[in-house]
């Protein structure tokens, strides 16, 4: 007898081939490309060190693409923007102790947002290892303890036979629902020395799907199909599992209201009669949330932003689908269902019957239009201006990435994502400086797409060193710098606070001046000129700056 676990697969001639004669002077580094290679990844991001020269050089002799970055945690914004729209796992190759330890904010925002990013550091040499304190340049006590309360898991190879299996685990757990940044350290004379290994070509890491207990979805859909009031909070599990489509399908089925997280913009059409667009930061939709008999929390935690923070307490049963286990209920008591989003909403589609309800759409009209109207009360029509500006110089379909300013935190609420996996910014951890060296990852992923970045001038002094990398590539991107002269958002919190700012009143550059010194073209725009300076820039190939000296303010907080 025959068992499926006794077959094995048997090399082919040209395995044989690579395995009796591997090319010479072949080391450590060349397993790690190898490995990489035989996974799929076409594109690495990183900055080399002493400690990761020999992936570097390897890098350098393979058909990687290598791009690049001037700070490491740019190139770890960067990696993060390439693994949400591809979805595939992403390298970043990092060196030891001070390089390793820049990029931790951005493995931090790629960790909140379920990025894939696959990040894999040097070491120090092997027998450095273990806290020994030999005194090795970058050596750190336990350079994993650094990052293990950050990404989904860590990983370590301490010899070359090692490198495969470990880099392929890594890929696999970044990958398997829910998504996120993986840790992978290497010792210096692991990666350098020589390797009898054969060349690495038949790795597999395929990510195991997560998919919903028949029971739990049943019980979900009894209720959803029986309520009287039901509405879907969708979030970024939706887009991160492509499931824009069955969400769809399952409101319009059940003629049920849905509201996208900051993290689920353009999980569900804008103009639809049943979108309640992204009005989490307001009152009345936290009423009209609360109002509901039975609320499908598809793909988010309803954590701080996506609950109106945390002043919404849902009325009625909640049904929860989440790939991350931690999340689960873990702020509202619910029918938790630990599961990939798009694999729960086509169980539920194929359980759940049709539910009418005529007046779900001018429910939708109605708190719509309560929201409407307190923001007209407050006279903030150059917010919602700039907001209409960009939104008709971008084709629909280009990627735009949100800095933390205060046109992203409008853009949250207020800004039409018209597609899925179109619109990101750093809400998930909240630091600085994201939006453009993320946006140069997505001039890679999509190198047909122009592509566009907002920030204020704030944080784009934490970026300005990548205008060097945009130019030296050629990235086809544009860097919106709305500039205030400080930090708008903390300047108008401490005012509120405390009756006056601190710290916010910042000395800056002259951008336009500063892009054209790397050879980039820039020009200062207007509130009236916005719309045709940005369809120019977005259309003209290469990259461009343009900056808009605006004070903006954001409209009133109701959760207070």
């Amino acid at each position: 007898m025959t068992h499926d676990h006794d077959l094995v697969l048997r090399p082919t001639e040209a395995q044989m081939a690579a395995a009796l004669a591997p090319p010479p002077g072949r080391t450590g580094g060349d397993l790690v490309v190898e490995t990489l290679r035989s996974l799929g990844a076409t594109t690495v991001f990183g900055i080399p060190g002493q400690h990761a020269l020999a992936v570097f050089d390897a890098v350098g002799r393979s058909d990687l693409r290598l791009i690049t970055l001037r700070v490491e945690n740019n190139a770890g914004f960067a990696a993060d923007a390439y693994g949400r729209l591809t979805g595939e796992a992403t390298p970043l190759l990092l060196s030891t102790g001070p390089g390793a330890l820049t990029a931790l904010p951005a493995l931090a925002e790629a960790a909140a947002a379920s990025a894939p990013v696959l990040a894999i550091s040097s070491q120090v040499p092997s027998a450095g290892l273990g806290g020994g304190r030999r005194g090795h340049l970058h050596e750190l006590r336990d350079q994993a303890a650094s990052f293990r309360d950050v990404v989904k898991s860590v990983h370590t190879a301490r010899t070359q036979s090692q490198i495969p299996s470990v880099i392929a685990e890594a890929w696999e757990s970044a990958l398997t629902a829910p998504h996120g940044p993986v840790w992978v350290e290497i010792p210096e004379d692991v990666l350098r020395a020589e390797t009898v290994l054969p060349q690495v070509t038949g790795v597999d890491a395929t990510p195991h799907e997560l998919a919903p207990r028949p029971e739990l979805t049943a019980l979900a859909a009894h209720w959803l199909q029986n309520a009287s009031r039901p509405v879907i909070i969708a979030g970024g599990g939706v887009i991160r599992s492509d499931a824009a489509g069955k969400l769809r399908q399952l409101a319009e089925r059940l003629d049920a209201p849905v509201v996208t997280t900051f993290g689920g913009k353009g999980a569900f059409p804008w103009t639809h009669p049943l979108s309640l667009q992204s009005w989490l930061e307001d009152r009345h939709m936290t009423d009209f949330l609360e109002d509901a008999d039975v609320l499908l929390v598809v793909g988010s935690g309803l954590g701080e932003l996506s609950s109106n923070y945390h002043t919404f307490f849902p009325g009625g049963r909640v049904v929860q689908i989440e790939a991350d286990l931690g999340k689960l209920e873990s702020n509202h008591p619910a029918l938790g269902i630990h599961a990939d989003a798009r694999l729960a909403l086509q169980a539920l589609l194929e359980t759940v019957d049709r539910r009418e309800d005529p007046h779900a759409a001018t429910r939708v009209q109605l708190v719509l239009a309560e929201i409407g109207g307190r923001l007209a009360a407050q006279d903030l029509g150059l917010e919602q201006q700039l907001l209409t500006s960009i939104r008709s110089a971008l084709s629909p379909r280009s990627p735009s990435f949100w800095d933390m300013t205060i046109l992203s935190y409008w853009a949250w609420s207020a800004f039409d994502a018209r597609h899925p996996n179109t619109m990101h910014s750093a809400q998930g951890a909240g630091g600085l400086g994201y939006a453009f060296p993320a946006a140069l990852g997505a001039c890679v992923a999509e190198p047909d797409t122009p592509v566009l970045a907002v920030s204020g001038d704030g944080g784009a002094m934490y970026s300005i060193a990548e205008l060097a990398t945009a130019r030296q590539h050629d990235l086809d991107v544009t860097w919106l710098i709305v500039d205030d002269g400080g930090y708008g958002i903390l300047r108008e919190y401490m005012t509120d606070a405390y009756g006056r700012p601190t710290a916010t009143e910042l000395t800056r550059p002259d951008f336009v001046a500063l892009a054209a010194s790397f050879g980039i073209p820039a020009a200062t725009t207007t509130p009236a000129s916005l719309t045709a300076d940005l369809k120019q820039s977005l259309s003209t190939p290469g990259p461009s700056v343009l900056v808009l000296p605006a004070t903006l303010r954001m409209f009133a907080p109701t959760h207070l």
